[in-house]
């Protein structure tokens, strides 16, 4: 794990820190106009408008071309492994509710080997921010087939495409209980930003699905595409409260939507419900009396 300091998480959050103040001192070394760039650019200002610091902040990632964005941000950060970025983020959340949070990863990651975290993660509902770069494609090992790859999207291991349709990550968050269910396009700065922010913001698990084009392996989801498909809901009227308005936009597979599309207003994270409140990192000197007792039962 890297880190700034040697101090426990206790820096109090400053009022004055800038998007700029998330920004390492390490060069990015994604493909130019990787629309991982515009992602994490939207993550940084994000926390910035909602008054963290990097000193309170910790950013987990998984493996693809999205597992470097904690090198690439100044805060406390680790680099997990493949699919595992979730089950970190959480246990160091219940470690210490008072951090900040935020979960990075790829398609790949997210929803091939982490599927099974990501189930469980949404309906835990701990209060976090997981940011998918979903661009359709496997693009660190060189352009397969990826969980969210249209069926019949051709590539060199899969000439003939996928044939299988493409896994819907905003379905599987609601079936699982999801409470914050958004996405957003990198290329799109200023709405990118507003959804991160309010996902932050979100009491419990905010998940963003991040339309984040790879310009390199993948010529059918571009910039191009995804500004002429766009819907964004936030010109529309759509009420991210209404369940049902919200499963209808889910599963409707001919649009790509941008925004809130689902928020459980009621929703009370997991750390709340179980009275985890204060750091476990407040360890008083020895062990306590049931530890012993224990520890002298069985030896």
């Amino acid at each position: 794990m890297q880190s700034r300091r040697s101090e426990v998480f206790t820096e109090p959050m400053s009022s004055e820190i800038r998007f700029t103040d998330f920004k390492s001192d390490k060069q990015p070394t994604w493909c130019p106009g990787c629309g991982d760039f515009g992602t994490m650019n939207g993550m940084m200002k994000a926390l910035a408008n909602t008054g963290n610091d990097p000193d309170n902040t910790f950013v987990v990632a998984g493996i693809g071309c999205s597992g470097k964005i904690g090198t690439y941000m100044h805060s406390y950060a680790l680099h997990g492994v493949h699919g595992r970025a979730l089950p970190v983020g959480i246990g160091t959340k219940l470690a210490n509710p008072e951090l900040e949070v935020m979960v990075a990863g790829g398609d790949g990651d997210g929803y091939s080997i982490g599927a099974g975290h990501f189930i469980h993660a949404v309906r835990r509902n701990v209060d976090m921010t997981y940011v998918v770069m979903d661009n359709r494609i496997y693009g660190l090992t060189k352009g397969q087939a990826s969980p969210t790859s249209r069926e019949d999207f051709e590539t060199s291991t899969s000439p003939d495409g996928p044939k299988q349709p493409p896994v819907n990550p905003l379905a599987l968050a609601l079936a699982a209980g999801g409470t914050f269910i958004a996405q957003s396009f990198s290329s799109d700065s200023q709405r990118h930003t507003e959804i991160v922010k309010k996902a932050i913001e979100h009491d419990g698990f905010g998940f963003v699905n991040v339309y984040s084009p790879c310009v390199t392996f993948n010529d059918v989801d571009t910039y191009d595409y995804f500004r002429d498909t766009i819907v964004d809901l936030g010109e529309t009227d759509h009420d991210p409260t209404d369940y049902d308005d919200a499963k209808g936009k889910i599963l409707d597979a001919d649009k790509e939507y941008q925004g809130v599309i689902y928020q459980n207003d009621q929703s009370v994270p997991f750390e709340e419900r179980e009275g985890l409140t204060g750091s476990m990192a407040d360890i008083p000197d020895g062990a306590p009396d049931e530890a012993m007792d224990l520890v002298r039962e069985f030896y």
